[in-house]
């Protein structure tokens, strides 16, 4: 491995570090009220500091509100929460225009009111309970974060992140995410219940008194330096060759993997390749490494890979997930390296 301070200059060097630091200390905010789901913690750091946006799944009562509320707490952030129901609005969420009048003049003019859209960490609870119109008033924000309203346009406050809760056995009223919206998430990261052990810890903790104090770790400011540390952390092309290799390895195509091949309809796009590098960055960065490795694009896969998979009839009559074939596809890789 080469050493930091021949890939890194020396104010990054102490940024490296500083990540580190920063990223343990934010597991201990979060441990204090979150049991167990450290590798959804560990995920969901890596998104923080890639600037990526993420989609939590799982079924009621997992703490999945609790786990990014918890999370917005521990950064010295502006959070909002959207609660998303069928009857939710567009405007809802960006913002609206309202009519004023200027008393001194008696002109009425119009200003523009923002909406929950207009925070640092915005939690989009539920987000499959509303119709694709309502949904689709995110798009502009994850991608380029900014809105557009009434012909103008504004700048969302950095850094943004849109941190997402979908149910994922309820189907009654839920409408499912467009794959344009789908491939705005950076990571897809499912919460599963807790052992034994664990579940007998959040009984213990949640019917006390006590109520643990969650204290900020890190301003935006910092962590926006943080992020373009991130971007900095270079990355030998090998393994940029490789995380693309992973990505064209989804499409149905003579460079898919072979049980892509047989699976899948549609594979991961051009945005798979980016947030592999870009993920395999953060995780480095969050550990204090200077430089990714192929351990670190692999570990991110199944998040990046797992909603940007659409399987074939084949695949759903032998029982497989998109999940299933994610495994396989990494068996696969270990001999590309």
């Amino acid at each position: 491995m080469t050493p930091p301070a021949a890939t890194l200059a020396d104010r990054d060097v102490e940024l490296l570090e500083r990540t580190a630091e920063v990223s343990e200390s934010m597991r201990a905010q979060i441990e204090k009220r979150i049991v167990g789901q450290r590798d959804v913690v560990d995920e969901l750091l890596t998104a923080l500091l890639a600037n990526g946006h993420v989609l939590l799944v799982g079924v009621p009562g997992l703490a999945k509100t609790l786990l990014v509320q918890t999370l917005a707490e521990a950064l010295d952030l502006q959070f909002s929460r959207i609660q998303f129901t069928p009857d939710l609005m567009p405007t809802d969420i960006t913002g609206t225009e309202v009519i004023e009048e200027d008393r001194t003049t008696g002109r009425r003019v119009f200003r523009f009111v923002k909406g929950p859209i207009f925070a640092n960490v915005v939690l989009a609870d539920e987000i499959n309970r509303t119709p694709p119109k309502t949904q689709a008033a995110l798009l502009q924000a994850m991608q380029e974060r900014a809105v557009t309203a009434a012909g103008d346009t504004y700048t969302l406050p950095p850094p943004f992140f849109v941190l997402a809760t979908q149910n994922p056995i309820e189907q009654e009223g839920t409408y499912p995410l467009p794959e344009a919206q789908l491939d705005r998430f950076m990571f897809e990261l499912p919460i599963y219940y807790p052992s034994k052990d664990e579940e007998e810890e959040i009984a213990m903790r949640t019917t006390g008194d006590e109520e643990p104090e969650v204290k900020p770790v890190v301003a935006a400011s910092e962590l926006i330096d943080l992020q373009h540390l991130v971007r900095r952390v270079p990355a030998p092309p090998s393994l940029v060759s490789f995380a693309v290799r992973m990505a064209r390895a989804t499409r149905p195509s003579p460079e898919a993997a072979g049980v892509c091949r047989k699976y899948v309809a549609w594979g991961a796009g051009p945005r798979a390749s980016q947030f592999l590098v870009l993920g395999a960055k953060a995780r480095a960065a969050s550990r204090g490494a200077a430089i990714p490795s192929y351990d670190d694009v692999r570990a991110v896969a199944p998040a990046v890979l797992a909603h940007r998979l659409v399987l074939n009839f084949e695949a759903e009559a032998d029982g497989r997930t998109t999940r299933d074939v994610i495994r396989e596809l990494l068996q696969e890789s270990e001999g590309w390296a």
